[in-house]
C-alpha cells in the first residue's frame, strides 16, 4: 500500500486544511495589510493556468496569503491553487503543512502535473532575488533572467496569467540583496544567491537574520489578462519574446499601481 510519503506532491493538498487557513489567517492578513485583490474576474474559470507574479516583502512576503484567500472566496475549493516553493522550505513538519496548504516543490514535473489536473499554479520567477530587491527599485519587475516559467506553460498548453502586487516592498527598508557578499563567502554552495541587508522593526539593521516584523503597508494585487501563447506567438514561440512580453505587461500594470500610490506604507 502506498503511504503519504509516496504520494505525488499535488495529491498532498488538503482542501479542508486550506479552508481553515483561508478562514482564520486570511482575514488577519487582509486587515493588517488592508489588502485588495483586483480583477479576479480575469482569472480563467476552468482549466490549468500558470499565474506569474512579482514577489515582494522579503522573508515574510504576504503575496500568497493576500491572493489565495480571495481566489478561494470567489471560486471555491474545488480547484486548488498550488504555489511553487524552493525546496529549502520543506523541512520537517513545516514541509508537511506547506504541502497540505498547496505549496509544492518548484520543479517542472510538479508544475506539469498540477496544470494537467486543471489547477492554478502560482510561480514567482524572481524568487528571493525579487522579494529582496532594494527599496529604490521596489516597483521594478525583476526575474533575474529566469524564463523557465514560459517553457512550463508551453509544454502544458496553458495560458500565462500575469499578476502584479505593490506595497509589500514597503514593509521594511531593503538596502541591498548582498549577492556579491553571498558569492564571496560561498553561499552558492548552499543554493543561496543573496545575503540581504535591510532595516526594520524591532531589530534595526538585519543581514537576513534576525528577521524584522513587516510594517502594515497597504498591499494591492491586480490580476491581468491571460496570455494565450500559441494565439499570440504561434506554434513555435520564441521563449525570449514571450518572457519580454510578460514582463512588459506586468511592468506597465505595476507602474499604474505605483502612480495611484500617494504615500509609502499608507498607500
Amino acid at each position: 500500500m502506498s503511504n503519504g510519503v509516496d504520494k505525488p506532491e499535488v495529491a498532498k493538498w488538503d482542501p479542508g486544511f486550506t479552508r481553515q487557513i483561508v478562514n482564520r489567517v486570511g482575514p488577519l492578513i487582509k486587515r493588517y495589510f488592508r489588502a485588495e485583490v483586483r480583477d479576479l474576474d480575469r482569472m480563467p474559470a476552468a482549466g490549468g493556468a500558470l499565474v506569474v507574479s512579482n514577489h515582494s516583502g522579503g522573508m515574510f512576503t504576504p503575496d500568497v496569503l493576500v491572493f489565495a484567500p480571495e481566489f478561494y472566496k470567489r471560486f471555491g475549493f474545488d480547484r486548488p491553487v498550488y504555489t511553487l516553493g524552493h525546496d529549502a522550505i520543506f523541512v520537517g513538519p513545516v514541509g508537511d503543512l506547506l504541502r497540505r496548504a498547496g505549496v509544492i516543490e518548484a520543479n517542472r514535473d510538479n508544475a506539469a502535473q498540477a496544470l494537467r489536473d486543471g489547477a492554478l499554479v502560482l510561480v514567482f520567477p524572481g524568487g528571493d532575488y525579487d522579494a529582496y530587491r532594494p527599496t529604490f527599485t521596489e516597483n521594478v519587475v525583476d526575474f533575474n533572467g529566469r524564463k523557465g516559467y514560459v517553457r512550463t506553460a508551453i509544454d502544458a498548453g496553458v495560458p500565462i496569467v500575469p499578476m502584479v502586487s505593490i506595497g509589500a516592498q514597503e514593509t521594511q527598508l531593503f538596502l541591498a540583496r548582498g549577492d556579491s557578499l553571498a558569492r564571496r563567502i560561498g553561499l552558492n554552495r548552499l543554493r543561496a544567491d543573496i545575503l540581504p541587508i535591510s532595516v526594520g522593526f524591532p531589530f534595526g539593521v538585519s543581514v537576513f537574520f534576525p528577521p524584522n516584523v513587516p510594517l502594515p503597508s497597504k498591499v494591492v494585487t491586480r490580476v491581468l489578462d491571460p496570455i494565450d501563447i500559441a494565439a499570440e506567438f504561434g506554434d513555435d514561440p520564441d521563449i525570449d519574446m514571450v518572457d519580454l512580453h510578460v514582463r512588459a505587461v506586468m511592468q506597465e500594470a505595476l507602474d499604474e499601481l505605483a502612480r495611484e500610490r500617494r504615500f509609502p506604507v499608507l498607500g
